[in-house]
């Protein structure tokens, strides 16, 4: 009979206005029903008990015919029969389980929770077995089909004359679209996990801990391969978070899941964070689709009786520190990260008046072409000079205004305010420089970036080849054909497209192919130290050639040394930037040095350096 048993929650979470009064109605309702359900089963099992055939002696059949056509899940099972198995079901426990009645009678009750067994709720139900009384707990059972419903149960005995325990009764109730309870996954939602952490009545002496989980790249399965495997994978993730002996589990955000553990040693915490992370590491096989995925994991201490919205704010933090570090490990709560978590808020407020308040500016990193020395272009890089944190790089901003959709009105702003500045430098320029600007992913997928560039152009008077949008790999996974098209049109205005940090994310050469880019930039982690690998360098020489192919023009980024700047020529790249050139700098500078025609000479023989490996030469002239 404890097999009913399935995960740790409650009834339905009610809203915190009224909640009391609510809950006491509800309570008062089921008291009337579960009264009258109660009598009507006694009715039953007097039936049982009086008539082994079934056929004579039945007392009430009316209300037999009232129970056996009520909404509610019924079950009998007979506990002097070894194995205490289920001899009466009702036709709404077949309508909810799936499970047809000549199927489950015969059968302990175990069978609906498959091998979820580590539910705190199994507890509850075997010590009132034992004890033979009334228990009401609400867990997650298992259709015939194998989906997971959230089972409101309650358990009624039944004694003979002599007060003897013959039965126990089961009543069924699938709450699993009820308030409380994520839709998608069977788990509590965020309302249902406050309630739960809320009514946690664990021993003084025993600690809690919020761990906070995030599928990594979750929009990229969306867009890639459809929202029907996203909802999958995350009904594949909360099945086995399910198998985990937590206090509760829930799904409190789109790809985002909050589960509490009992620890009486804060010791462990570490030690049940990596058994979670273990559980997630196999693939996830999917209707379409077979996926290795990432989690991010924070994770928060407090005791019982704690503040539940603070275990959730400080698990929160921690988790977003483990977004933020680039192997995303999991990350216990500090003090500071709760600090850090206030400024992101309010840094997201602020960042609203940003450019009203003309805190937004660009630093200029020069680009050099190494064949000559000449500078023929340079990337603007975004900062905030903010009023108390002082200039901000991008890092520390871009993720806040692309949550917060303030990267749309930016990304305009940045984009007519380079136009202008490119068309006033550019103004009577033999040779133009040619200025890169980085494009968010969401701007591509939330505006007209056609319109927008085709608006910029004709208003700053800038001519489109002296605009380059860079742009990242991941931009053109989700949607290929779509993202095509616009680089398409763009490219017919004459404007640049640059894939930036090119071999860091989905790197794919079809990309050259297919896609009309007109440059690709190096990553700096193929540039440093490239004198002394050789698999840098065959790496960087196929991309060159097969750039020079497709008439794509390459960019090295990064270049900090003589040597790397020697080889990175020799091999055939034609455009350099990085701290050997010049830092970024403010317009002012920069303008000081185009004005003063800056030329870099080249001072030793690169292709004898590749040679020698070992070899140096005189630092760039300045002219």
């Amino acid at each position: 009979m404890d097999a009913l048993a399935s995960h740790p929650s409650d009834f339905p979470v009610q809203p915190n206005v009224n909640k009391r009064l609510s809950s006491a109605m509800r309570d008062a309702d089921n008291a009337i029903v579960q009264s009258r359900a109660t009598r009507l089963l006694k009715a039953i099992l007097g039936w049982f008990t009086t008539s082994r055939a079934m056929t004579s002696n039945i007392p009430d059949r009316a209300s037999v015919i009232a129970l056996e056509h009520s909404s509610e899940g019924m079950l009998i099972a007979d506990m002097r029969l070894r194995g205490q198995p289920i001899v009466h079901v009702n036709p709404a426990f077949e309508a909810i389980t799936g499970y047809p009645a000549v199927e489950a009678m015969g059968k302990n009750c175990r069978y609906l929770q498959g091998s979820d067994r580590l539910q705190p709720e199994i507890a509850e139900i075997r010590t009132a077995l034992v004890e033979g009384r009334e228990a009401s707990v609400t867990l997650r059972n298992y259709r015939r089909d194998g989906t997971m419903f959230r089972n409101a149960l309650r358990l009624v005995p039944v004694r003979d004359g002599s007060g003897d325990l013959t039965h126990f009764i089961g009543l069924v109730r699938d709450v699993t679209q009820e308030p409380g309870i994520d839709r998608l996954t069977g788990l509590l939602d965020r309302y249902g996990l406050l309630d739960r952490i809320a009514a946690i009545s664990a021993p003084s002496t025993s600690g809690l801990m919020m761990l906070k989980l995030d599928i990594l790249r979750f929009h990229d399965v969306n867009s890639g391969f459809g929202f029907d495997v996203g909802d999958a994978l995350l009904r594949a993730a909360s099945a086995r978070l399910a198998t985990l002996p937590a206090i509760a589990v829930s799904r409190v955000d789109t790809n985002t899941f909050a589960l509490v553990f009992e620890l009486p040693d804060a010791g462990r915490a570490a030690q049940v964070v990596n058994d979670v992370l273990e559980l997630l590491k196999p693939r996830f096989v999917l209707p379409g689709a077979s996926l290795a995925i990432q989690f991010a994991a924070g994770y928060s201490l407090g005791s019982t009786g704690v503040d539940s919205l603070q275990l959730v704010r400080q698990s929160g933090a921690a988790l977003q520190r483990s977004k933020g570090k680039p192997t995303h490990p999991p990350h216990a709560f500090a003090a500071s990260d709760e600090r850090d978590a206030r400024n992101r808020i309010r840094l997201a407020s602020e960042l609203q008046t940003a450019i009203s308040n003309q805190e937004l500016l660009f630093h200029y990193q020069p680009q050099f072409e190494l064949a000559t020395g000449n500078l023929v272009g340079a990337e603007a890089l975004l900062r905030w000079n903010h009023g108390a944190f002082g200039l901000q790089p991008p890092a520390r901003f871009i993720g806040i205004a692309e949550d917060t959709g303030a990267i749309l009105e930016i990304g305009a702003w940045g984009l007519r305010t380079l136009a202008a500045y490119a068309a006033e430098v550019n103004r009577g320029r033999l040779v133009p420089v040619r200025f890169a600007f980085n494009v968010s992913v969401v701007e591509f997928m939330q505006r007209d970036m056609v319109s927008l560039v085709r608006n910029v152009l004709t208003t700053t008077g800038c001519r489109p080849e002296w605009l380059t949008l860079e742009l990242t790999e991941n931009l053109m996974i989700g949607e290929p054909e779509n993202i095509r098209r616009v680089f398409g049109e763009l490219r017919a205005l004459g404007v640049g497209i640059s894939i930036d940090d090119f071999g860091t994310g989905y790197s794919n050469l079809r990309y050259l192919e297919s896609f009309p880019i007109s440059e690709i930039k190096i990553d700096r982690s193929f540039v440093h130290d490239v004198a002394h690998s050789t698999a840098k360098r065959v790496i960087v020489e196929a991309v060159v050639k097969l750039g020079a192919a497709l008439d794509i023009r390459v960019v090295a980024e990064g270049i900090e040394t003589e040597a790397e700047r020697g080889i990175m020529q020799a091999l055939g790249c034609s455009i350099g930037q990085g701290y050997l050139f010049a830092t970024p700098m403010e317009e002012l500078s920069l303008q000081r040095l185009l004005d003063q025609q800056l030329v870099l000479r080249e001072g030793w023989d690169a292709r004898r350096f590749l040679a020698m490996v070992d070899g140096d030469g005189p630092r760039p002239e300045q002219t």
